[in-house]
């Protein structure tokens, strides 16, 4: 056990990886990945792509399982736990890509979020996504396939909300959006983690996510190269050379 998740284990973290190693067939993606993520912060994971941080998601959330190392979620392992019992247990996840249900309307959408709860109690988590993104509210019968990206990546993290995760795993959530709708999904993962839902961020735009950040690590082919608060790290000249586009 790493010195790092001793110290979490110690302050009761929500989410710790411990030396997790985690495979596609033969291919090693996840070289032996530490982290921490406690209550109530937003962690970031930047790097370029193929990296490993969808596979650190997927791998968080149960899609994948670590063949070497553990993951423990609010002192429980949960390496080995299928994806849908991790739901119940509290770890909502939104995909890259989206991964909304076309021919689903947006309410429907948001009903299968919550697909582990009493249908009968959802009503106020579905006001609750409709405040967030009130141009949901607009379109609650159209179909989700209809709807335009921004829209869409909307849906995607209200569907995850759905299902009261107290974390909130997201993935490329600004991919493909236009600068406004950027900063407006932004803020919104402010306004969340606000709210009290702990946020593992995988994104792309790495000024964005350590703008909002509490913490951030680096990775680089499956392995975790640098840590720290998120203002350090912005200030990394690695960092601020790979990663936010200087010189």
């Amino acid at each position: 056990m790493s010195a790092l998740v001793q110290s979490a284990a110690q302050v009761g973290s929500m989410l710790v990886l411990d030396d997790v190693n985690t495979f596609y067939g033969n291919i090693h993606a996840l070289q032996g990945i530490s982290l921490v993520v406690n209550k109530g912060e937003i962690v970031t994971l930047i790097g370029a792509n193929g990296a490993g941080k969808t596979t650190t998601l997927k791998t968080i959330s149960g899609l994948l399982h670590p063949r070497r190392g553990k993951v423990t979620f609010e002192g429980r392992d949960v390496s080995r736990t299928a994806a849908h019992h991790l739901v119940r247990e509290g770890i909502g996840h939104a995909p890259e890509g989206r991964r909304i249900f076309p021919r689903m309307t947006v309410l429907e959408n948001l009903q299968m979020g919550a697909f582990t709860r009493d249908q009968r109690t959802i009503g106020p988590d579905i006001d609750r996504v409709m405040d967030l993104f009130p141009r949901l509210r607009e379109r609650t019968r159209q179909l989700g396939g209809t709807l335009s990206g921004g829209e869409q990546q909307m849906l995607a993290i209200g569907r995850a909300l759905m299902s009261a995760p107290r974390v909130l795993l997201l993935d490329e959530p600004s991919l493909g959006l236009s600068p406004i709708l950027v900063q407006q999904v932004f803020s919104t993962i402010k306004e969340i983690n606000g709210q009290g839902t702990t946020v593992l961020l995988v994104e792309q735009n790495a000024l964005q996510a350590l703008s909002i950040a509490h913490r951030a690590y680096v990775l680089q082919t499956g392995r975790v190269v640098l840590t720290g608060p998120a203002d350090q790290v912005m200030k990394n000249e690695t960092v601020r050379k790979a990663y936010l586009g200087e010189d």
